[in-house]
């Protein structure tokens, strides 16, 4: 089945399209909705304009659409650019990364149904920690690029998540209690590689800004493509 996968640029929406392959659908598109607002009930912010540099590097087609944010707007503009991509694509459903989010989940599932799609979510209900373990093992190659949870903090941006670093969010699970697999919001990623894409990325220059001890983003200046 042909399917445009939404895609955020950080582990679960690329992971979400690789388990979509896997299953036998053939991703087509990229979906991207930037919101304006840093908060946004949807989408997530960080290096979000760095998902066409990831579409180049999976060879696939992008619709990057802007929205304001507010709350049931930029589930309007979502719509629009599933509505662009049936027709310009020929989809026949979407594939999401939501993990535990009902409110992400439900809303997504509406818009399917009302535009005749099926909404494809391979990632629901998975154990967050085999989840990043299945990670790991399938090659991706992911950094954190944001956080905002009591426990985290500056050295935590830019880190590659690998077994180590699985072993101390298990930590603060126990500790601050925040999600492991930061479906709470608690940190953001970005994929650098993973088995979908034909070149990977490599960062060239950043920025950390802290808005305060457990909150701040890695931004990613400038990258460039290297060779599998």
């Amino acid at each position: 089945m042909k399917i445009a996968g939404l895609f955020s640029g950080g582990k679960d929406s690329a992971f979400a399209l690789y388990k979509a392959l896997q299953e036998g659908h053939k991703p087509v598109c990229l979906i991207t909705i930037k919101s304006k607002r840093a908060d946004s009930y949807m989408f997530h912010i960080p290096n979000i304009d760095l998902t066409r540099v990831q579409a180049e590097a999976l060879e696939i087609p992008i619709i990057y659409m802007n929205s304001s944010g507010v709350k049931e707007k930029e589930l309007e503009d979502l719509k629009k650019a599933m509505a662009i991509a049936k027709k310009r694509y020929k989809i026949q459903g979407l594939v999401s990364g939501a993990l535990a989010s009902k409110y992400q989940s439900s809303r997504i599932k509406k818009l399917c149904d009302e535009l005749d799609l099926i909404s494809i979510t391979p990632l629901w209900g998975m154990d967050e920690e085999q989840y990043l373990k299945d990670l790991i093992d399938a090659k991706f190659k992911i950094i954190i690029t944001g956080i905002a949870a009591d426990g985290l903090n500056k050295s935590w941006l830019g880190r590659k998540i690998d077994n180590n670093c699985i072993t101390d969010l298990k930590k603060l699970h126990e500790k601050n209690k925040i999600h492991i697999a930061g479906e709470g919001g608690e940190y953001e990623t970005f994929v650098l590689d993973c088995p979908l894409f034909k070149k990977k990325i490599e960062i060239k220059d950043f920025e950390i800004k802290m808005e305060n001890e457990c909150t701040g983003q890695y931004i990613i200046k400038a990258t460039e493509f290297v060779k599998k």
